[in-house]
């Protein structure tokens, strides 16, 4: 069997960025969602108080899959119940295995605290992106979030917080850490800070420009799926807007249902839920192709291989092929050094080959 080796000319790599919609169902804009259970909170160690799953339908139905998870983080362990109550364990709680946990991925060590600007919150709040949601990476400029949480003061006022990431306004300016880029979390949209405003409140809803002087309202890995943001920025301490800001109790389960024992993690999920706007973001995978262009010349595979189209001396049983072969091209194989066959092509419909053609295929291979 004849075999032609491909030219330096004849193999071209091409790198293109292939950009979809994240949610389930090609879903552009996840608005609402819906979460699990309740009784995963039964007790100090139990998975809600680490993270609450939000599914882009009921958790119950067959099709519905995990979204994206929310967790709070507090470095003093506040915010969620003691793991125990013997002598010495206060503050070990959930949120603070939480706070750790991503300030390790962050920084890999355990001394370094979350800054926003040079604001330095005792807590966090965490979106993370469910793996399967995502190719490689979501895309920065295409994150759209926005929270909505009313007054304290005036129950019938709320602000909306429309949140992006900087890396439009901020072009190149991605700080590298241990889970990527980093990108700051700003009023705005498509990754378009808003200008300075005063963080003024309105009936049915404001949304409002950067607050000025305000640190940064969180940060946006794009690369790991993960936004962390400074609750901070949304109120103190929940005394400014309610359903928003994080409630920084301590104390045992058997106090958790008392005033103000509400679990953070779904004080950020109300906020979300509730918001006309939903919450969008794309994702983006780079696929490399590598193009061969296999060349038959006129005096290139005019004959065929098939053994019956010879007899047993070797002769060829159609005399037609002596003078005038035709052959069809229908298949392509790429062999490596050792004769290997690696890959096979096969085209649409078979090309036709004699003495007068030349035959270029193009063969594509992605990864």
């Amino acid at each position: 069997m004849s075999l032609t080796r491909f030219g330096a000319g004849d193999i071209v790599v091409s790198t293109d960025s292939l950009v979809t919609s994240t949610w389930s169902g090609n879903l552009n804009n996840l608005q609402g969602g819906y979460t699990g259970s309740t009784t995963y909170m039964d007790s100090p160690t139990s998975s809600g108080w680490f993270h609450l799953d939000v599914y882009q339908t009921s958790s119950t139905d067959s099709t519905a899959e995990v979204q994206y998870s929310i967790s709070y983080g507090n470095r003093l362990g506040s915010g969620s119940p003691d793991f125990t109550n013997d002598s010495g364990s206060h503050g070990m709680t959930a949120a603070r295995v939480t706070y750790g946990a991503y300030r390790n991925l962050v920084f890999g060590d355990e001394t370094q605290n979350f800054t926003f600007d040079t604001h330095v919150p005792v807590d966090i709040y965490v979106i993370n992106v469910a793996r399967a949601r995502y190719k490689q990476t979501l895309k920065p400029g295409t994150l759209n979030l926005t929270l909505s949480s009313s007054m304290r003061s005036s129950p019938d006022k709320y602000h909306n917080f429309q949140l992006t990431d900087d890396s439009v306004t901020q072009n190149g300016s991605a700080k590298l850490t241990n889970l990527g880029r980093q990108f700051n979390i700003v009023s705005g949209s498509s990754g378009i800070r808003a200008s300075e405003s005063d963080p003024t409140v309105a009936e049915h809803g404001t949304t409002i420009g950067q607050v000025a002087g305000s640190s940064s309202y969180g940060l946006f890995y794009p690369d790991a799926g993960v936004i962390i943001l400074n609750p901070d920025n949304f109120g103190s301490g929940s005394t400014t807007f309610s359903g928003l800001g994080p409630s920084r109790w301590r104390g045992e389960m058997t106090n958790f249902n008392g005033v103000g024992k509400i679990r953070n993690p779904e004080q950020l999920f109300n906020a979300i839920s509730k918001s006309e706007a939903g919450f969008i973001v794309d994702s983006q995978e780079k696929i490399t192709s590598q193009y061969y262009f296999a060349r038959a010349k006129n005096f290139e595979y005019n004959y065929t291989t098939n053994p019956s189209f010879t007899d047993s001396s070797g002769n060829l049983t159609y005399s037609s092929m002596i003078n005038n072969p035709v052959t069809y091209i229908t298949t392509v194989g790429l062999y490596n050094d050792e004769n290997d066959l690696v890959a096979v092509a096969k085209l649409s419909q078979p090309v036709v080959k004699d003495f007068t053609k030349e035959a270029l295929i193009r063969v594509k291979l992605d990864y």
